[in-house]
This record gives structure tokens, sequence and C-alpha cells, in this order.
């Protein structure tokens, strides 16, 4: 199907487009990361072991993370024992230097570099997990805008069967980008959603299919019964199905993103994250801590309330973003 080679054909009004929302969406992260950065460093003139502490404590202040935030420093303090001077004016651009070049030896590649497989007359099946209230209906919503703006056809699932909200709001998401959303009754059996969304999107020659789950975490057993469930009837429609395991993380939560990245990577195997709200925190830095930590790509960051406004994340461009003036 070729599902995912728009992603490299962007115009360039398109690009100049989410540069200027991903700055804005980052401009309290931005504003709260440096004010901190300029009081570490305030009254020195080199980079020694004060401003090193100083600098740790903004690093893990603004959520980036404590072992993240770690091997930042001990990047930075080989580089100050190798150069043995370093004036405290470079250390904005060795900051932005060394957090790029940890974040590109992840095993977690930009979207345009992944190797998706392509699948041959069948959709390309999105599970998507996350607590409630972390954004997850409204980022499936947006995905499935994404896609179907770049002409692709898409189904979505109502498998939230335990909150009538969730499905309510699935529903007029789906009106909104006009795809069609599979439902059934309050209390229905999820995987009995999941199976009925995959058979009409196969049926009806559907480019990707996306099934949206219980956002429950205080049973982590019967929520990993729940997933297995839904993956087993899936995969008796589509035998690599689901292709892909969303998580989606509130980015304005700090370390309790962390937290619920933690829980629900031991519940089910998570391929993917999404991360939202970023325009409404100065915890951004979270995103440079779970990419590091989990392993797991970080595919797409929301960085607004706009239908469009939920983006596909790009590492340079993020931590340009960040550091640019």
């Amino acid at each position: 199907m070729g599902l995912f080679d728009f992603f490299t054909s962007k115009k360039k009004e398109d690009i100049d487009k989410e540069k200027e929302d991903l700055e804005k969406g980052l401009e309290k992260t931005k504003q709260g990361f440096f004010d901190k950065l300029k009081r570490a460093i305030a009254g020195k003139t080199k980079v020694d072991n004060e401003v090193l502490d100083n600098l740790e404590e903004t690093l893990i202040t603004s959520d980036v993370g404590v072992d993240t935030t770690t091997k930042i420093i001990e990047r930075i303090e080989a580089r100050v024992a190798r150069d043995k001077y370093m004036g405290t004016d470079e250390l904005n651009r060795i900051l932005r230097e060394e957090i790029a070049s940890m974040l590109e030896e992840n095993n977690s590649s930009d979207l345009n570099g992944f190797n998706i497989p392509q699948t041959e007359n069948e959709p390309y099946v999105i599970l998507v997990v996350g607590v409630n209230g972390a954004g997850k209906t409204t980022t499936i919503g947006k995905l499935a805008n994404l896609f179907q703006r770049n002409g692709k056809k898409v189904y979505l699932g109502a498998a939230d069967t335990f909150r009538a909200a969730a499905v309510e709001q699935l529903v007029v998401w789906g009106e909104r980008v006009g795809c069609p959303v599979i439902k059934q009754k309050m209390g229905a059996d999820p995987a009995s959603v999941a199976y009925d969304t995959l058979s009409s999107a196969k049926a009806n020659n559907a480019d990707v299919c996306i099934i949206d789950t219980a956002g429950r975490l205080h049973n982590k057993v019967n929520l990993m019964n729940e997933l297995t469930k839904i993956k087993n009837v899936l995969r008796k429609i589509s035998p690599n199905a689901p292709h892909e395991v969303l998580l989606v993380l509130d980015g304005s939560t700090g370390q309790n993103a962390f937290e619920q990245a933690r829980q629900f990577t031991k519940a089910t195997e998570v391929t993917a994250l999404a991360i939202t709200k970023l325009d409404g925190t100065a915890k951004g830095g979270v995103v440079l801590g779970i990419s590091d930590q989990f392993k797991i790509p970080v595919k797409y960051i929301g960085v607004g309330e706009g239908i469009d406004h939920l983006q596909i994340f790009n590492k340079k461009t993020f931590v340009d973003s960040l550091f640019n003036d």
C-alpha cells in the first residue's frame, strides 16, 4: 500500500508551519529551562564543579529525569576534562550538542527513517493505550486527521467501552475528520469491538485501523489480560496485527509520565510513544528523558489544541527548537 510514503513529501510551507507550531509549543519549557540555566551560571566564567552541580539540578527540575541527567552531566564532565577550560558562554552549545548526540544514539529513529513493514491487502493496525486524561482519544482523532489529510482511508474502533465519554468523544472525532467509528453498547467486550473494527476496515479496503482501549492502570493484571485478548482476536483476521502499540503520555505530568511508561511497558509490548500537551507545560524535558530511558521511539508530540497540532517527532528539529533564540 505504500502507507507511509507521504511522510517524506512535505511541502515547504507545511514544514515552516510545523516548525513555528513546535517553537510556540515549547515556549514554556524553553523559558523555564533557560531561566534556571542562567541562574545556574550567574557570576561564573568557566564550567566548574559548582556549575555542573547547578546544571544537574536544572535538568532534574526540568523533568529530564535523574538517569538521563546523569548521562548528560557525565558527557559534559568528559568534555571539560578533555578541553581543560570551558567558558560558561559555551555551555549552551555544548549542552545542545550532547543532548542531540545522546538522542541520536538511542535505538529510536525519526519516523522518516522508520523501517515500517508494508501491509499486503490489510489495514495497518494501531492499538492505542494510555491512562484516562492523557489525551489518548484526542490523539487518535488527530492521528486519523493526519492520515486522512494524506489520502488514507481510516477506521476507528471505540474499544474503551467502560467510559461513555470516551466512545462519544471518538464518535465526534470520527465525524470531524470524516472516518467511520465502530462501536458497541457500553460495557461490551473490548476485544469484540476490536474484532468488528478490523473486520469492517478490511472489508472496506481501509488503509489504517486505529483502536482505542480502556485507560486503566489500577490493576495491571487485568489490563495485561485485556490487551492480550484484543491482540489475539485481531490476529484471527490479520496475523501480524496490531502492527503498532502506541502509548499516549501526558507530558504535563512530568515524572508521572515516566511511571506510566514503566507500568504500560510491563503490561504490554509498547512499540511507539506519543507525548501530548507540551504546549501547556514547562516540563517538555520529559521528552528527552523518556526517549532516552525507554528506548521506544517517540513518534508523535502534541504541541497545541488544534486538529493539526499533533506532529511527527523529529529529534533534531526538537532540540533545535528548544535551543534556538
